[in-house]
């Protein structure tokens, strides 16, 4: 079984909700229309169609009407998911999502904050062979903000976890806006470090241990809180699913629980983790995203896909 995470940048429909961003509002200045829309579903599926996930977690969508036209784009295109969960959080611009090939026997929201800023984490139970296996979508706090505000999203996570049998199989997928080495890459940031070196991916997750050094496959089974980041199973030089300016960074993390590596039930298949990087998703040496226009007046291109790049693993069962 293969399972994705994607941040698709901004799928929105053609409802005039009133929470849009700008760019977004149907039939507007920036001349997001139907054929702009129905474009944006094209790229996105044409995506996910060639990771060819059994289940993919899926971030910035408007709606449970976008995220059901993306179902049946796809669908068109050869790939049909029988089954999804939707996070709509009450005021949210975009939010969590998750397609799948396998029966969801349950799905909840888990809200972070009361306010519409902090987008509900997605807890998904999806069964494999009748075994259970919970996945979470997250979305976290963009690094707009301080590391407090992701913080909150860990220990709203970590609670919840912390809740869940010591043996049963999780993993955590999405769009963090957070390094695998978060610790190390923003102590050089004032704007981010407002925490004393206290990060939420890294220290709240548990994906670092006590000595500040990051969790391995083989620590799993030393400590039961301890959680294994996918990104170290690649080379240093492929660690990265996001460009701003010229930083290449890690915000998209997959992250198993030690109850996916002690050799029972549903594990991770060791060394499957990448990053999905086909040609198409670049534009001169850049990830090729949405685009639009830089001049007056500022409008839609039809082109492009997202400014994220997808990541996947397969879990054997």
């Amino acid at each position: 079984m293969k399972i994705a995470t994607y941040n698709v940048e901004n799928l929105f429909d053609m409802n005039d909700d009133g929470t849009e961003y700008e760019e977004y509002i149907p039939n507007g200045l920036w001349g997001w229309d139907e054929t702009m829309y129905r474009t944006k579903l094209r790229h996105t599926a044409e995506v996910i169609r060639d990771i060819g996930a059994d289940v993919i977690g899926l971030q910035e969508i408007e709606s449970e009407s976008a995220l059901k036209d993306l179902k049946a784009e796809l669908n068109r295109q050869g790939l049909y998911y029988p089954y999804y969960a939707f996070a709509r959080t009450k005021n949210s611009t975009v939010n969590n999502a998750l397609l799948s090939r396998y029966p969801i026997q349950s799905a909840l929201k888990l809200p972070v904050s009361a306010s519409r800023k902090y987008r509900d984490i997605l807890e998904v139970k999806i069964l494999l062979d009748g075994k259970p296996l919970r996945i979470f979508v997250n979305h976290w706090k963009s690094k707009s903000g301080p590391e407090s505000e992701r913080i909150l999203c860990a220990k709203r996570l970590a609670l919840r976890l912390k809740e869940l049998p010591p043996d049963e199989p999780f993993v955590l997928i999405g769009d963090f806006n957070s390094h695998y080495e978060e610790y190390r890459t923003f102590l050089r940031s004032r704007k981010h470090n407002d925490t004393d070196g206290i990060t939420g991916i890294n220290h709240i997750l548990h994906t670092i241990d006590s000595d500040n050094n990051p969790v391995t496959y083989g620590s799993l089974e030393k400590d039961a809180t301890y959680l294994y980041n996918l990104w170290y199973e690649l080379p240093e030089n492929r660690r990265w699913s996001h460009q701003y300016r010229k930083t290449e960074e890690a915000l998209d993390n997959i992250i198993i629980s030690p109850a996916l590596a002690d050799g029972k039930g549903i594990e991770y298949a060791r060394g499957s983790f990448n990053r999905f990087d086909p040609p198409y998703l670049f534009y001169k040496n850049k990830i090729y995203r949405w685009q639009q226009s830089r001049k007056y007046p500022k409008h839609h291109l039809g082109e492009g896909y997202s400014d994220h790049l997808p990541i996947y693993a397969v879990f054997t069962f």
